[in-house]
């Protein structure tokens, strides 16, 4: 890039000046972008140089401020603040910039890292459908795979099924108890709907019978253990490990429901998955390396037959990893599942597990234990780590009273858009087909952008009227600039803009460099696993946009060099904001 190229080669030029005045070899030279309320463009920061070199910060600063201006074409001027140089770009290096960035057909997509990483999101339970929680997880995880792809990186999505266990097995009971052969075509419902309504069913009667039973004297543990409708759901789960036909043939007609209605709405939210791995398979994998590991000393084993790990050296406890009955645990589970992707996919360089903070500890012991079990690749695993949404009090309750439903949430999100749109008056000229388009692509992208636009270690109260604001930092401020830049495109002939030389105007040079800071934030938002940076880069751009929009003439500037310049600075805006909410997952209408 040749941002880059400059301050590689202003580096040598400070170097170069502080040698031959104080026969000091600077480390290194720090460059910041201009804070916005400074004049200048680009920054060098001085305070780091005083620890190396013996002069004060006015004198350092004009000593290299009149050495680059006068050695460099591309410094038109400095000023200083305290420790901080900043340094004006010219107009001529600025638009060679430009041009540089308009002419590459590929620019937001890196160099390739020759490296491959699994990323895994999702990973729901089969007893139910998506929820809220489900959908911060899947928007999350899909816009950091994009992002690492864009970084140069080859990804394979994944996800882990949650298919086997008691969960699956409460629901199968109660429909077999109460369901009188529905199904997903004779009830209308989305099969996960279907699965999860039996799953509810199952907790009121489990709940009515625990009553009955501490009427009758028991404690509340005892009773949570006799209720008859639980010890119906740990016999079918038995019998599901004992390969039982009926009891496979009813978990596998239960499961296909669901995974036709995850399917729906993996299909609705925009996301999709290359490999997926099922519990059903997995759960028993980690047992060799069980053994492995007590060979090796990382595991030992108690009276009782249990088989634990000690981590007490790493900051952690001892922990189990094989029952004394000699069953696995999560685990065991984890630990084998991660050996069995390498094996799947031996490119594998690193993996990132998209996974609620309530596991961050269950990551920390996994990742340790795979690094004292002696896999290089270990020290390359990562655990996303994102908090819970919390709606406003009141707001979009879902069906079921406690959780709210991924599919009603999008539905409402989507008829937020309609309504808000339609106040604003957006809807001209379109036809009732085109419209429903339009508020799918606007509520969903306000919900994508106003959960990605918060750093996913913070817990978000997402409020879906602010989301739809067609005004501050959301999704629907975006799509409808860039709704606005597509109007201009279909106004501009097809033939090749060219410009040669303009004067810059203050708007034009900060959008210059907004866009040139794109590829570099591509990079930092790959490096720290954080949509948000892409989210607030882009909101950034489009606000810087707006601004130019609102007070320079665009298609009515009279001078048509400067008339074909802000044109193609316009499509080059569009077109990155275009990559950007692809990358966060968000679709863009050509008009609104």
């Amino acid at each position: 890039m040749l941002m880059k190229d400059l301050q590689n080669r202003l580096s040598e030029l400070v170097e170069q000046i502080v040698l031959e005045r104080y026969k000091v070899n600077l480390s290194k030279v720090d460059f910041v972008p201009t804070k916005k309320e400074f004049e200048g463009d680009i920054t060098i920061v001085l305070f780091s140089m005083l620890k190396e070199v013996p002069t004060g910060i006015a004198e350092l600063a004009a000593l290299i401020g009149d050495y680059l201006t006068a050695q460099s074409e591309e410094i038109s001027g400095y000023s200083v603040v305290k420790g901080f140089l900043n340094l004006s770009l010219s107009d001529e290096f600025l638009l060679e910039l430009f041009s540089t960035l308009l002419n590459d057909k590929q620019y937001g997509k890196l160099a390739s890292t020759s490296k491959t990483y699994m990323v895994e999101y999702s990973s729901p339970n089969t007893n139910k459908p998506l929820h809220l929680g489900h959908i911060r997880n899947n928007v999350l995880g899909y816009a950091v795979a994009n992002i690492l792809e864009a970084a140069g990186n080859k990804v394979i999505k994944t996800q882990i099924v949650n298919d086997r266990g008691i969960h699956i097995c409460k629901s199968m009971v109660a429909w077999l108890k109460y369901g009188e052969g529905e199904t997903p075509e004779s009830t209308g419902l989305k099969g996960d709907h279907l699965v999860g309504k039996y799953y509810v069913i199952f907790d009121k009667v489990y709940k009515e019978q625990q009553e009955v039973l501490k009427n009758d004297g028991f404690s509340d543990d005892m009773a949570a253990k006799q209720a008859p409708i639980f010890i119906e759901a740990q016999e079918m789960l038995r019998k599901w490990e004992a390969q039982d036909a009926d009891t496979l043939e009813l978990w596998s007609k239960m499961n296909q429901w669901v995974y036709e209605g995850f399917n729906e709405t993996y299909a609705r939210l925009g996301v999709h998955f290359d490999k997926l791995y099922y519990e059903s398979d997995t759960y028993l994998l980690g047992r060799d390396i069980i053994e492995e590991g007590l060979n090796k000393k990382v595991f030992f084993k108690k009276p009782d037959n249990s088989v634990w790990a000690d981590l007490t050296s790493a900051g952690l406890d001892e922990k189990l990893v094989l029952r004394s009955d000699q069953t696995a645990v999560y685990m065991t589970q984890d630990l084998g599942t991660a050996l069995q992707r390498l094996v799947d996919f031996p490119e594998i360089d690193g993996m990132v597990y998209t996974v609620g903070n309530e596991q961050d500890y269950h990551f920390k012991v996994l990742f340790v234990l795979l690094q004292q079990l002696g896999y290089p690749w270990a020290s390359n695993l990562h655990h996303l780590s994102y908090g819970m949404v919390d709606l406003p009090s009141g707001k979009m309750k879902s069906r079921e009273g406690t959780v709210v439903d991924a599919d009603e949430l999008m539905s409402d999100m989507a008829e937020t858009a309609a309504s808000i749109a339609s106040e604003l008056g957006k809807l001209d000229g379109f036809s009732a087909e085109e419209k429903e388009q339009l508020f799918h692509q606007i509520g969903l992208g306000a919900l994508k952008y106003f959960i990605l636009k918060v750093d996913p270690k913070k817990r978000i109260l997402f409020d879906p009227e602010a989301s739809v604001d067609f005004q501050g930092n959301t999704g629907p401020f975006i799509q409808y600039t860039y709704a606005r830049i597509q109007s201009i495109a279909r106004k501009v002939s097809d033939e090749k803009i060219q410009f040669t030389q303009v004067a810059l105007e203050d708007k034009e040079r900060a959008i210059i460099l907004s866009l040139a800071q794109y590829p570099d934030t591509i990079k930092q938002a790959a490096d720290m696993l954080s949509p948000a940076l892409i989210a607030n880069y882009l909101y950034e751009l489009v606000k810087l946009f707006n601004s130019m929009y609102q007070q320079l003439p665009i298609l009515g500037a009279t001078n048509e060099e400067v008339k074909a310049f802000r044109v193609a600075l316009t499509l080059q805006v569009g077109q990155l904001i275009k990559h950007a909410s692809g990358l966060l997952g968000m679709d863009v209408p050509e008009r609104m």
